[in-house]
Order: structure tokens, then sequence, then C-alpha cells
């Protein structure tokens, strides 16, 4: 039987390669070019993770770029035992969760409702980050259904929404989810078969409405 050629990337994905691995090195032994090369790969893919997260553009920038100022702080201690974007991935999130909470307490002093819609050190690393991806977020915004879709996820409880970010739009693996939220796999799938639930109840209800 003639042997059956696996193309390099294919096979390499297949055993979690990391393809910014080489960058990460570089960046171990001080090169910050290499650094700012990551985050010009990484920044549409974690400005997306966070807006999804939090609904706000702006609120967005600051939680990656905080995210990406404390990678490059702690990219020494970084062993590779996941891939760098699922490693960077879980610093986003901690961020987002951080913010979401700081948001629930304000907005219970200040008496607001959960219901109300959300609102649209060495930082020379990421100058111009949000300003690249403007666009993209600006198109999102322009789109009444694409709105529509981003309130229902914003209505999901946190726990459901991040599962949902990682896997449905991010289109992360299992395996990458368990290592960025820490859960049993078990658990991350529950949680997704909710979300889903929750997230499909939600459009029928303001698509109804527009009809």
């Amino acid at each position: 039987m003639p042997e059956v050629h696996v193309p390099g990337d294919v096979q390499n994905r297949a055993v979690g390669y990391d393809d910014d691995a080489g960058y990460v090195a570089r960046c171990q032994q001080g090169d910050t070019e290499a650094f700012a090369v990551l985050v010009k790969r990484r920044q549409k893919q974690m400005i997306n993770i966070a807006y999804r997260m939090i609904g706000d553009y702006d609120d967005s920038c600051d939680i990656v770029q905080d995210a990406f100022l404390a990678a490059f702080r702690a990219i020494g201690k970084f062993r590779g035992d996941a891939r760098f974007s699922t490693w960077l991935c879980g610093i986003v999130l901690n961020r987002v969760k951080t913010h979401l909470a700081q948001q629930a307490i304000r907005l219970r002093r200040e008496g607001a409702s959960f219901d109300d819609p959300m609102k649209s050190g060495d930082r020379g690393l990421l100058n111009g980050l949000c300003s690249l991806e403007e666009s993209v977020v600006e198109r999102i915004e322009q789109q009444e259904r694409d709105a529509k879709v981003q309130e229902c996820i914003s209505r999901l409880e946190d726990e459901q929404r991040e599962v949902l970010v990682l896997r449905d739009m991010q289109e992360l693996s299992y395996e990458d989810i368990v290592v960025v939220l820490k859960l049993p796999e078990g658990t991350v799938k529950s949680r997704l078969f909710r979300a889903r639930n929750a997230l499909k109840d939600c459009l029928q209800r303001v698509f109804g409405e527009l009809k």
C-alpha cells in the first residue's frame, strides 16, 4: 500500500504544533521585536474574544493591551505546556473576568439594571493595537443583525458566554478550552450545551420582534 503523505501544516496541527514557538523563544532571549510580531499575529483574535465577552470595544482594547503587557513580563516563565495563543487567551479571560466583576460592583452602586445594554509601562510594543482593528468592529456595529447577536451573547451568564466564545466563535479545541478555563471537559461541554440553548432562545425572541 503506498504511503500517504500528510502535509506538514496538517501534521503539526494534529500534534499541537505551536507556530508562535519560534517568536516566543526569541522573545525569551530578549528580542522585543519578536514580541511585537506575536502582538501583530494574535491581536485580532484576542480583541475579538474580549469584545464578544464584554461588548465594549474600547474596554476590550484596554484589556488586551494589559494582557499583552502581562504576557511580555511573564514570557520568561512560559514553558510551552500549551500553545502560546492558548496561554495568552487565559490571560485575556482572567482580565475580562476582573473587568466584569468590577463592572458588576459599579452597576450595583449606581443602581443600574443588569439588563441594560452594554456600551459599545512598555506600551510602545502595543502602539496601534486597537486602531488596526477598529474597522473590523465598526463593520460589526453597522450591521443590525450582528448587533442583535452580540446583545444576546452579552446576556448569557459569564461562564456560558466564555465557552461559547472560545468554542463556537474562536473554534478552539475542547483540549485548549480545558487548559484555558481549567475545567473538566465534561463541564465545558455541559456549559456549552446550555449556552447554545440560551443563545438560540434569545435570538428567536429578538429576531421574532423584528419581523
